[in-house]
């Protein structure tokens, strides 16, 4: 047993509630730690493996700081946060567990202050156009996202399978995962039971400019950075992120990472330069988007409808323009400025609540060629076709799917890729125990003109959107362990702590030299090898008389180990 964890135990009774928990959360203590005392809790802290998690989040002024401490030196600007994380005492000294631990450390070097070099136009441009092609990107992966939730696997990375797909959608392959960690940090999306959904944030920021959606990831990106970066409100050069935890084995990876999502985001330059506007993030003021915008084209709200049924847009179209044009056309990523109309596209835009009548009135203001005649019959014909099936509520939480051509309805029923949906023949419709939204959207993705209808036949809008529901966390309280702390705590802590002692003497068969309380008011020293104790009793023999002793606890001034 540690005699460096009776203090420890002491400094933790005398703490408050707040204060403990505070310590209890830093040093990641589980709220239902099987913990008895705060003699338990100490010895805890203080085990070499507690230690060494602890000591590996420490940035590297703290890590110094206490490297220093452990020579003798005073802790400096850390001592406050390494005396609550209990690396320190109360005097600023560090105990002989945690020394023994830092010892193995190795030594951290002072922090580089060095300012990042301004970059030049050539990479102010170049840094400007990447800021905007994340972000496009980053719409990109959340329309995907939004529309069919995107498959993670256990460490939280896209499977292979949605990274092929968002490759074919223009997404640089090895950007995805950064985007996607962008899209969680920023609360655009999240994880949930292994795939990526986006959340209700997501809808305003898509619809939102580029300068406001740059702005929201960036802030975000600042807020969420690990607190070794951290530098008041803004972030110290990124040239020193890698030495910024320099006791934690995956910091490395972490700072490669975070150094990546800053150059996507325009805020470093592959050379280590700093843009105009990435100096005044890292100096803690909020974004400043003019400076980028100025160097990016200006969003427009027109488009050229053309004969071959195709939409070009002449420059970045506003995005809450671009993501309701998307809805109704097939979308090209590796050519941003194009859009193409298919009967498939306009059926799926019909399927999400738009008419023929809405669809015209949208494309005919949007366009700066007037509506193509092969355009005008595409929407017609379509919207006339769509509809043909109808997909409605049936009793029992089933669904009723009927259509005016019995030909259609018979494809339907022997359609292999609908088989999942267990449609079975009931007269003149077919009938499932599938929900109705769900055969609906089958059936629209098997290009059928399927169309969902409430009960009294009126159609429903079907907009396949995911979103997340917000987060319920469990708020874990540590008030329960501190209470049976509490509770537990011997009011003769002197007590209790020689009762811990001995009985730690006892299941070690240690031999001790006790110092005993006589009758006459004199102490005895004897050498025993203890044996047992019960009773408020330590029994042991006797190494100079070679006899058994028997000895009241409460006689007992002091004990100490004797080492052979």
């Amino acid at each position: 047993m540690s005699t460096s964890a009776r203090p420890l135990a002491v400094r933790l009774a005398a703490s408050s509630d707040e204060r403990l928990e505070a310590l209890l959360r830093a040093r990641g203590v589980r709220p239902d730690a099987p913990w008895n005392d705060f003699f338990d809790a100490a010895e805890w802290l203080l085990e070499p493996a507690s230690i060494e998690r602890t000591t590996s989040t420490l940035t590297r002024q703290e890590a110094r700081d206490l490297q220093q401490a452990a020579r003798g030196a005073d802790a400096g600007a850390s001592r406050s946060a390494l005396i609550d994380l209990a690396l320190l005492d109360d005097e600023g000294a560090v105990p002989p567990p945690v020394a023994a631990v830092v010892a193995e450390r190795a030594d951290v070097p002072d922090a580089d202050p060095a300012v990042p070099p301004a970059a030049s136009d050539a990479e102010t441009a170049s840094a400007a156009e990447r800021a905007s092609a994340t972000v496009g990107a980053l719409a990109d992966l959340l329309l995907a996202a939004r529309n069919t939730p995107l498959a993670l696997v256990a460490s939280g990375v896209l499977t292979a399978g949605e990274r092929r797909r968002m490759a074919e959608s223009g997404i640089e392959t090895g950007t995805v995962d950064d985007l996607r960690a962008l899209a969680v940090t920023a609360g655009l999306a999240r994880a949930d039971e292994r795939v990526l959904v986006t959340t209700a944030a997501a809808e305003q920021w898509l619809a939102s400019s580029f300068a406001v959606r740059w702005a929201v990831v960036t802030e975000a990106f600042r807020s969420g950075m690990p607190r070794g970066i951290r530098s008041g409100t803004g972030w110290i050069a990124p040239a020193a992120w890698s030495g910024a935890h320099p006791w934690d084995a995956s910091w490395p990876q972490v700072a490669e990472r975070l150094r990546r999502e800053a150059q996507l985001l325009g805020l470093e330059t592959p050379s280590g330069a700093e843009p105009v506007w990435a100096a005044t993030l890292r100096a803690g003021d909020e974004a400043d988007t003019a400076p980028l915008s100025a160097l990016l084209p200006s969003e427009i709200d027109k488009v050229f409808l053309q004969n071959d049924l195709t939409a070009i847009a002449p420059g970045p179209l506003h995005p809450a323009l671009d993501n309701r044009l998307r809805a109704m056309t097939q979308h090209d990523s590796a050519q941003a400025s194009s859009y193409r109309f298919t009967a498939e596209s306009v059926a799926r835009a019909l399927v999400d609540g738009e008419t023929e009548a809405s669809l015209t009135e949208f494309l005919s203001a949007l366009s700066l060629t007037g509506l193509p005649q092969p355009l005008t019959y595409l929407l017609a014909q379509t919207a006339a076709r769509h509809g043909l099936v109808r997909v409605a509520p049936y009793e029992g939480g089933g669904t009723r799917v009927t259509s005016a051509d019995a030909g259609l309805l018979a494809a339907i029923e022997v359609d292999r890729g609908l088989r999942p949906l267990g449609l079975l023949r009931e007269g003149d419709a077919l009938i499932t125990r599938v929900g109705a939204e769900t055969v609906a959207w089958a059936l629209s993705d098997g290009r059928y003109p399927a169309t969902l209808v409430d009960a009294d036949g009126a159609p429903v809008a079907t907009a396949r959107r995911h979103l997340a529901e917000s987060p319920t966390r469990p708020h874990t309280s540590f008030a329960p362990l501190i209470a049976r702390l509490r509770e537990h705590h011997e009011v003769d802590s002197d007590a209790a702590w020689l009762d811990r002692e001995l009985d730690a003497a006892v299941r070690a068969r240690a031999v001790l030299e006790v110092e005993v309380a006589m009758p006459d008011g004199s102490s005895r020293a004897l050498v025993l090898e203890a044996s047992g104790l019960g009773g408020g009793r330590l029994r042991g023999r006797d190494r100079a008389a070679d006899v058994e002793r028997t000895l009241p606890v409460r006689s007992i001034r002091s004990v100490r180990v004797v080492t052979d």
